[in-house]
């Protein structure tokens, strides 16, 4: 066992965290793999590389690879209206506030919502988990989360015209919406045949299996000093497929897609993206704007969260990207994410180098889960870096 394994090991220990996989890869394969603890306190079965995680958000960068491979075949257009594959996209309003009966002032938005603003989290929309207005819209107009896949949960305004700031939100729900138009096919389908089965993801969907729900992890708050095991549906009824977070996967199948990002667009000889549109993907698709911190309403579900503070953030296609090399870990130029429940992945394209660190806590930004990530990151480049 190394020292990093040693780390992560204490951390369950301790109690800090319920379980955890830590494993990182090259364009060749797997350099490390670790777990430890198990996915429900107190009882639950031991991590492993196939325990089946929640991954949220991490579910964005296949939805992007999705849409992208829309692109490559002229189907989708990074720069046209979005309104000419979606009419629900073509008139979209701009909230400004509420009146003094506290009700939402709206406005027609100035400029149009396109697939790169989607995919970089610049057309407008937000979440009501990171912004106040938006929450208070939520209430009052009885929106639902876009995570209960109810196609309610789209119909909230943008709080900003596209084009004009960095705002993390719904974008890509939207842009999963515009892949089953272009493709005829819904999400899930859509994953299976062209992302997931040629990559061999054996073990990823929106649909739970009942032999991937023997392996699920428990998502755990943090109450009082202890963890405690949330209670979930297991396939809950969905209207669509939520492409901004929903999916489930394993440690060892999320590997496989960064590795298959590392290699350019292909792995063991399936090709799902071009080696340009992955150096595309990669790209900072908006301009002078920057990643800000994302400030949380809702304490249950996230802390305020900035990654790299005080370094200006880029976005690309869809991925954060920091700007500056990260003393003793990932170089500039990275690709990185995360999803709700704490699990985080980086692409280093300088380096050969991808990771994933995966538990399920919430809320979002816990300290104890970043302070791993970072000390697993260090360890990987000490033993790794070419």
């Amino acid at each position: 066992m190394t020292a990093i394994d040693e780390t992560l090991r204490d951390a369950v220990t301790a109690g800090e965290i319920p379980g955890i996989v830590a494993a990182a890869t090259t364009a060749s394969g797997t350099i490390h793999a670790f777990a430890a603890g198990s996915g429900a306190v107190p009882d639950g079965a031991p991590m492993g590389m196939d325990t089946v995680f929640r991954i949220a958000s991490m579910t964005k960068a296949i939805t992007a690879t999705a849409a992208m491979q829309m692109v490559e075949q002229g189907k989708l257009a990074l720069d046209a209206p979005a309104g000419e594959t979606l009419p629900e996209l073509a008139a979209p309003q701009v909230l400004e506030g509420f009146d003094a009966a506290g009700q939402p002032r709206l406005r027609p938005a100035r400029t149009p919502i396109t697939l790169r603003r989607l995919l970089t989290h610049t057309a407008g929309f937000g979440y009501d988990t990171w912004n106040a207005d938006l929450n208070r819209y939520a209430r009052v107009r009885e929106v639902p989360p876009a995570r209960t896949g109810r196609l309610a949960a789209l119909g909230m305004p943008l709080s900003s015209d596209p084009g004009t700031e960095w705002q993390y939100g719904i974008n890509i729900d939207w842009a999963g919406r515009m892949v089953e138009k272009a493709s005829g096919l819904d999400l899930e389908t859509y994953f299976q045949r062209h992302i997931f089965g040629p990559l061999g993801m054996t073990d990823s969907g929106f649909v739970i299996r009942p032999d991937m729900a023997a392996r699920l992890a428990s998502v755990h708050a943090r109450k009082d000093g202890g963890l405690v095991p949330l209670q979930a549906a297991l396939n809950p009824p969905r209207e669509f497929y939520p492409g901004g977070g929903g999916l489930a996967s394993t440690p060892h199948d999320y590997l496989r897609f960064l590795r298959m990002m590392l290699n350019g667009g292909a792995l063991e000889g399936a090709r799902v993206l071009a080696p340009e549109t992955v150096a595309l993907m990669g790209q900072n698709h908006i301009g002078a704007l920057n990643v800000q911190v994302m400030r949380s309403v809702l304490p249950a579900m996230s802390n305020d969260f900035e990654a790299f503070p005080g370094m200006d953030k880029k976005w690309g296609l869809s991925f954060l990207i920091n700007t500056q090399d990260v003393p003793g870990g990932r170089a500039a130029g990275s690709l990185a994410w995360a999803g709700l429940n704490n699990t985080y992945f980086w692409i280093d394209p300088t380096s050969g180098i991808a990771g994933l660190l995966m538990t399920q806590v919430l809320p979002f930004g816990d300290a104890a889960v970043l302070r791993l990530l970072g000390a697993f990151e260090q360890a990987i480049y000490r033993a790794h870096r070419r």
